[in-house]
């Protein structure tokens, strides 16, 4: 059995915050560890805890994904969807596409059989050619459509 938890139980694991809170919660965690099952932690959610740690708590960005990352590193709470992958992404912090457009665009990648964006940088992350027009920012479909350089 796998449980999904809150952003509000993510939180008080981050920051130890409500201390009775984050001691329920790291309870929780031991006892469905014990009785043999897993936490389980979306996409929306890492999202969700970020923003929230970074714009309530003054946490900077690379702080945030840097707590994000050793939220899962002991394997007690398994990411879902494509925020293990993105968390893995080298200077994060600063990267472009950013890591909310890395998680939309891992959903996609998930469950469309392609997407559109008018983001320069989402492109370049999909090793797209160098083919922008100087101010323009073409739509980008898909990694195929990347390929043969076609856009919209």
């Amino acid at each position: 059995m796998k449980t999904g938890l809150d952003t509000s139980v993510v939180l008080r694991l981050l920051l130890g915050q409500l201390a009775d809170q984050a001691a329920r919660a790291v309870a929780f965690l031991d006892e469905l560890s014990r009785g043999g099952h897993g936490a389980v932690v979306s996409d929306l959610v890492v999202a969700e805890a970020c923003f929230a740690w970074q714009h309530h708590y003054d946490v900077s960005k690379q702080d945030a994904l840097l707590g994000l990352r050793r939220l899962f590193a002991d394997g007690e709470i398994e990411p879902l969807g494509a925020v293990a992958g993105v968390l893995a992404t080298d200077k994060l912090a600063s990267a472009k596409p950013g890591f909310m457009d890395r998680l939309i665009h891992g959903a996609y990648t998930d469950a469309a059989d392609e997407r559109v964006t008018f983001e320069k940088a989402a492109g370049n992350a999909l090793s797209c050619s160098n083919r922008a027009l100087a101010n323009c920012y073409p739509i980008i479909r898909s990694p195929s459509d990347c390929d043969t350089n076609s856009f919209l």
